[in-house]
């Protein structure tokens, strides 16, 4: 016990130990403020079958993400919305259940070896900061998702073609990625705007650029949590959080998932995941394109 007790521990590792602390230092204080006992006795009364629904929706959406590195919001948020949830309470339970599921998925990844320290480090200032400028943004201008989704996602539909063309080259030569605070503070700001974007174009980039997928992806998988926080506690703070049925079921599906994902992205070849990735990308991107062009028209 001692010599666990007094290993030296990287900054990443001090950093994820904090910040959970002040995560659940916050998610304590919400339980004692607004859930009494007479509030959960009577929500114990409320819940509904359809609880089951957003359990498996939220695992699907973390095994996706937890394997490959980007999706959860789209693939949640889509799937909330087939069963009938409202866009606006879709995109904010699922960026509260991303504070949980992310953290379990990032944790996975560290305990793994799949996170690349320096580069978490470089892309988790920028994300928190791009986070909080969306939800801001979001809570104000919430059509303006509709625009810029669909521009965007034509710039990741060229990235998965990229990255499935690398994924067929024997060698693929790493080029230095510039501007990477820059890459991680569009990537969350679209994300808080539009309910999903961090993986496709944080990891999309990454990957396209030649970097290792299972460390691009470990390291985008535990910057997330930090974006995903910052960005719920944004949205709670202007327009409240509601939906609480939606939010466990998603959080549950997800913290089942996560271990699971991690284990499977440490598993598969590169080759495999990087052309997963590119066709989860191109994917998502022709559907929000579809999706989004009948705003320019």
């Amino acid at each position: 016990m001692k010599v666990i007790w007094n290993r030296q521990r990287s900054i990443t590792e001090v950093i994820i130990h904090i910040s959970n602390a002040l995560a659940l230092m916050i998610v304590g204080h919400l339980l004692f403020t607004y859930f009494t006992p007479e509030k959960i006795s009577g929500m114990w009364t409320e819940l509904t079958p359809d609880v089951l629904y957003y359990v498996l929706g939220g695992f699907i959406a973390q095994m996706i993400d937890g394997a490959l590195g980007m999706a959860y919001g789209v693939t949640a948020t889509t799937f909330l919305l087939s069963v009938g949830i409202t866009p606006a309470a879709a995109s904010a339970s699922v960026h509260a259940s991303e504070v949980f599921t992310s953290g379990v998925s990032g944790y996975m990844h560290l305990k793994f070896g799949n996170v690349n320290s320096k580069l978490f480090k470089t892309l988790v200032i920028p994300g928190i900061i791009g986070a909080i400028l969306g939800a801001y943004l979001l809570s104000s201008l919430e059509e303006y998702a509709g625009y810029i989704k669909p521009i965007v996602s034509i710039y990741t539909l060229i990235l998965g073609g990229i990255i499935i063309k690398k994924a067929l080259v024997k060698r693929i030569q790493k080029k230095p990625t510039k501007r990477l605070g820059i890459l991680a503070l569009f990537g969350a700001y679209l994300d808080s705007i539009g309910g999903g974007g961090w993986g496709p174009i944080v990891s999309s980039t990454l990957i396209a650029s030649g970097r290792h997928p299972k460390y691009t992806i470990g390291s985008v998988n535990l910057t997330e949590f930090f974006v995903s926080l910052a960005s719920s506690i944004t949205f709670f703070t202007v327009i409240g959080l509601g939906y609480w049925q939606v939010i466990l079921g998603l959080i549950l599906g997800g913290v089942i998932a996560a271990p699971i994902a991690a284990k499977l992205a440490n598993k598969i070849p590169v080759k495999t995941m990087m052309i997963l990735v590119g066709l989860v990308v191109i994917i998502v991107s022709i559907r929000q394109i579809v999706l989004g062009a009948p705003k320019f028209f």
